[in-house]
């Protein structure tokens, strides 16, 4: 079927010749440099290692300045790299708690320990072009502040929300389990899935597809009506045990963000009327995909709670995480462009036989 692709080897080395050509432009500009990507284009490089599930912001600027600006084609390269990764070891789930934040703001309770922490945020902006971001060698004004880090002695604490609701009885309880879940990037997903793997799923997912199924549970497709409980963004440590010391020793530190809903629940037959929890959690500064995530996790979890199937997109399982994959999705997708000569051949035969014998029954007809 792609012997004419397999053949033109001399149109396809003078098609990524011109491709990298492309990628450079003008050779008057200056080149954009790793660093200068890394730094000014944050939010990119964020979702390129939440939805390519590796953690690094050099190997992410790269795989952006390679793939022309193109977000989804900078996830497949990262994905593909990351296979030929060795795996020495499994981290401790990280503490949110000990996070040293950034931003973190909560719709639901305006006094908090700690307070309320805005953070850089697009929020309170007027969504106006500022041209004088044009001018060459602009400066940043003013001195941003130190985070938040509640590691430091004296530093202010920043408990989870949740635990207000929690200490009341008014939110359910999270079960304690020692399980450990699944590894999406390693075993294929199968179904039933549990919560653990559809958020693996979700938190890989294409931001844009969480998003629209987020936007249509608000809307009435899916039975939420959630509060943003917290929204935090930060740096956690990242610990792994090592048996010859017989404790966890720090290795780095990663930037997250989580998100927690806060979501009605009417009770059931061995349930009180509650509140209920959604939750996102994305590499780097993604609060759009950590809420998103947060909703629909939420919907996906009609069945557990006892809530009713109402054929909403954002419930069923099979539809989400199927569908919310961009690498997946774009595989199949793009493959349709490769030659498919043989195929068409074969259905355009097809049609001709098709229509040769309708019209030979019309002329008996007539």
């Amino acid at each position: 079927m792609y012997v004419a692709v397999k053949g033109g080897e001399r149109a396809i080395d003078n098609a990524h010749q011109w491709l990298a050509e492309e990628r450079r432009g003008d050779l008057s500009i200056p080149e954009l440099t790793i660093p200068q990507i890394r730094e000014q284009m944050k939010l990119a490089v964020n979702r390129v290692m939440a939805e390519g599930s590796l953690y690094d912001p050099d190997l992410a600027a790269l795989a952006i300045k390679q793939a022309r600006g193109d977000l989804i084609e900078a996830v497949f390269l990262i994905r593909a790299y990351r296979t030929t990764l060795p795996r020495f070891a499994l981290s401790n789930p990280v503490d949110t708690g000990t996070m040293a934040v950034d931003r973190r703001i909560s719709a639901t309770f305006k006094d908090l320990p700690g307070g309320q922490v805005l953070g850089p945020t697009f929020d309170y902006t007027h969504r106006l072009l500022d041209f004088a971001l044009m001018a060459e060698g602009e400066a940043p004004s003013g001195t941003p502040p130190t985070p938040i880090n509640p590691l430091e002695r004296g530093a202010p604490l920043v408990p989870h929300v949740t635990g207000f609701l929690d200490r009341d009885g008014l939110i359910e309880t999270e079960p304690a389990t020692d399980t450990t879940p699944p590894d999406l990037t390693r075993e294929p997903l199968e179904l039933p899935a549990d919560r653990a793997l559809r958020l693996q799923a979700i938190t890989r997912g294409d931001e844009g597809f969480i998003l629209s199924l987020a936007y249509s549970t608000q809307r009435g497709y899916g039975r939420t009506h959630a509060f943003v409980g917290e929204l935090r963004i930060g740096r956690v440590a990242v610990e792994v045990d090592i048996p010859e010391l017989g404790f966890a020793v720090e290795i780095g530190e990663v930037e997250l963000t989580e998100c927690e809903t806060v979501n009605q629940f009417k009770g059931s037959r061995t349930e009180p009327p509650q509140f209920t929890r959604g939750y996102g959690l994305v590499f780097g500064q993604s609060e759009r995909k950590a809420i998103a995530m947060s909703l629909v996790d939420r919907s996906l979890r009609w069945n557990e709670l006892g809530e009713d199937f109402t054929g909403a997109p954002a419930q069923d399982a099979e539809f989400v995480l199927y569908h919310c994959d961009n690498i997946q999705a774009t595989g199949f997708l793009e493959h349709i462009k490769l030659p498919h000569y043989v195929d068409f051949q074969a259905e355009l035969e097809l049609v001709r036989g098709l229509r040769a014998e309708a019209q030979a029954q019309r002329e008996a007809a007539e």
